[in-house]
């Protein structure tokens, strides 16, 4: 029996948030040698343009995304359907750490992880997936973390792990109100990825075993190519051995 076969970039048209440095950077970089057409939402859009300024046009749109302003989330999707008129993938990114446990950190603090980690890539998820059902093969990736699948010890940020427990939940739900159109929705769960964001994070695997933003890009990549019956609804990408993730 003849089984469907991988998903071809095609160019194919993704959206990722957070790609100016870092995870969201090197998912570009790899998504862009694929073949794939890609719309990078960013706070530096000059700086950004800069640094793909090999790339063509036809190939990429640079556009501003702010997680903090809910009404640059529609102006990005608006943009992307001017520049290339369809969309089939996207990929929610951008994301921040704070401390904030039962004895430090703020509510300031707290509100900030929730509107950038979850209500930022829920938004653009309300907004894409009209489009990503639309293609019958629309993708959802959210790049989690093993923070958003259990709570490891005491060093951990309990502000940071609710958000990113809550993006797994809404990656759960994304699958259940695409699935009948194409849409496949995954929560990406890495360990520790050498970018700046976790250099002073408390308890952080040591630099020398963390996670190339590389592999973390890589393993997005067999995601989108992945076929409408190889659905993965959570995928942990571990730096350190426990007993259960």
């Amino acid at each position: 029996m003849s089984q469907p076969a991988l998903l071809s970039p095609d160019n194919r048209v993704v959206m990722i948030s957070g790609a100016s440095r870092g995870i969201g950077a090197a998912i570009a970089t790899r998504l862009l040698a694929d073949g794939y057409r890609l719309s990078l939402g960013v706070r530096e859009v000059d700086r950004t343009r800069e640094a793909f300024a090999d790339t063509g046009k036809d190939n990429l749109a640079v556009e501003y995304f702010e997680a903090n302003e809910p009404e640059s989330a529609a102006a990005w999707v608006d943009r992307t359907l001017l520049h290339f008129g369809e969309l089939h993938a996207l990929i929610n990114n951008a994301g921040i750490w704070r401390q904030v446990n039962f004895e430090e950190g703020d509510e300031a603090a707290l509100d900030d992880l929730w509107a950038v980690n979850v209500k930022a890539p829920f938004r653009l998820t309300r907004l894409a997936l009209p489009h990503l059902k639309k293609c019958g093969i629309g993708r959802i990736v959210n790049i989690a973390s093993t923070d958003g699948i259990r709570f490891r010890d005491t060093t951990c940020s309990i502000g940071y792990t609710m958000s990113k427990h809550a993006l797994v939940a809404m990656s759960h739900a994304a699958r259940h109100f695409g699935y009948d159109d194409g849409v496949r929705a995954t929560a990406l769960c890495p360990g520790a990825v050498a970018t700046g964001m976790v250099a002073t994070v408390p308890g952080v695997t040591p630099l020398a075993e963390r996670l190339a933003p590389e592999t973390v890009a890589h393993t997005v990549a067999t995601l989108l190519s992945l076929p409408n019956n190889a659905s993965v609804a959570w995928m942990p990408l571990n730096t350190r051995l426990e007993s259960t993730v």
